[in-house]
């Protein structure tokens, strides 16, 4: 369009057209093509504005994505690191309940771990100030005296709950 203009210009200012009509013409043109290049000059800049703009906002989204992957890998490895900690603690745990189950009566291990089941993870439960700390409730006073009343090495049981009740220094009795 520019190359046009110019050689359209050049005819003007050479003299080599004559005519008053065509003159007229390629004046018209040559106003028509400044027009025509100012409009696309600037749709042009208008175009490298938003294309600046949608760079500026594809680097903040860039940030944005490496600050949450970050933050991502972050708390993976967190996780990871308690999972692993979770199964290590899980592994003594299990060799502490096998070396205990050792010296356990066979019958009383397969209530435990046939309640355990029945209740969500937890067969026994502590006696604490007259309380069964499997199902917070606190024991009448016939459980009491009878809880009382029972030989050290009796299994006793809840009645709310059917936990085995493990007694200790705090039950108060």
């Amino acid at each position: 369009m520019r190359q046009r203009a110019a050689r359209d210009q050049q005819r003007l200012d050479s003299g080599a057209v004559s005519s008053p009509k065509d003159l007229e013409s390629l004046q018209r043109e040559i106003a028509s093509l400044a027009k025509r290049q100012a409009d696309l000059e600037d749709v042009v800049l208008e175009v490298m504005e938003r294309r600046e703009s949608a760079q500026e906002r594809v680097a903040e989204l860039t940030e944005r994505v490496s600050s949450v992957q970050t933050k991502t890998d972050d708390a993976i490895a967190r996780r990871d690191a308690a999972t692993k900690q979770l199964d290590a603690e899980a592994a003594d745990v299990a060799k502490e309940r096998a070396v205990v189950a050792e010296v356990i009566p066979a019958d009383l291990l397969k209530l435990y771990d046939k309640l355990r089941e029945k209740q969500g993870g937890v067969g026994a439960a502590r006696l604490y100030q007259r309380r069964c700390e499997g199902c917070r409730l606190e024991l009448n006073i016939t459980e009491v005296a009878e809880v009382r009343a029972a030989a050290p090495d009796t299994v006793l049981r809840c009645e709310n709950c059917s936990r085995i009740l493990v007694r200790t220094s705090e039950s108060g009795l």
